[in-house]
């Protein structure tokens, strides 16, 4: 396994120990499905690991690269081009893990795609997905420069609509985590959040 796809990596967060307990032991699964492909390529991880590796997206490039990279480090994925809510080519209560690094923050429709990973995850099984932390696009105006300020919510979901569009579609939030607080840096950047599927 190459040093690059060694664990999977959430945002700009490095593969440390943090990010392996949010996820898990990958070598105990027998599918995970990567929805939407992000800049870590994370289903190369679970594919080097010998576990099914399954990859969505609506960008034929990112599929092209993610395929490319596959070829390099000798790791099988299969790749789906389509809507991250069209997931017809799983079948219902077949994926162990489902990622999603920063694919879910623009989605119109959230509801629905939550619904689709739902249908396909296993019960008891969680959707991992770090996305932009919503506070990371708030600002104040600038008189002097006559910049106009973001207000929170204003140009991405809360935290609360996050949780709230997850526990409509019948998830239990187990884990909510902020990173990037550091001097000099006052608000974090990336937010990521676990939840299992409730139900069958």
């Amino acid at each position: 396994m190459t040093d690059s796809h060694r664990s999977i990596r959430l945002g700009a967060l490095g593969p440390d120990q943090i990010t392996r307990r949010i996820t898990g032991d990958l070598t105990t699964l027998n599918r995970v499905l990567e929805l939407g492909i992000g800049a870590n390529l994370n289903s190369l991880v679970p594919a080097l690991a010998g576990v099914k590796a399954i990859a969505v997206d609506p960008d034929l490039g990112r599929l092209a690269a993610l395929r490319e990279r596959a070829a390099h480090v000798e790791a099988v994925v299969e790749c789906h081009h389509a809507d991250l809510g069209d997931l017809g080519f799983a079948m219902s209560s077949s994926i162990y893990l489902v990622i999603a690094d920063g694919s879910l923050d623009q989605v119109d429709d959230l509801g629905r795609v939550l619904r689709q990973v739902h249908r396909v995850l296993r019960a008891g099984r969680p959707l991992v997905l770090a996305v932009r932390h919503p506070f990371d696009a708030v600002s104040a105006p600038d008189p002097a420069s006559g910049r106009v300020g973001v207000s929170y919510g204003s140009t991405a979901r809360t935290i609360g609509d996050w949780i709230d569009a997850l526990r409509r579609a019948n998830f239990d939030v187990d884990l909510l985590r902020e990173f990037g607080v550091a001097p000099p840096q006052l608000i974090p950047h990336t937010m990521v959040i676990r939840a299992h599927k409730l139900g069958d």
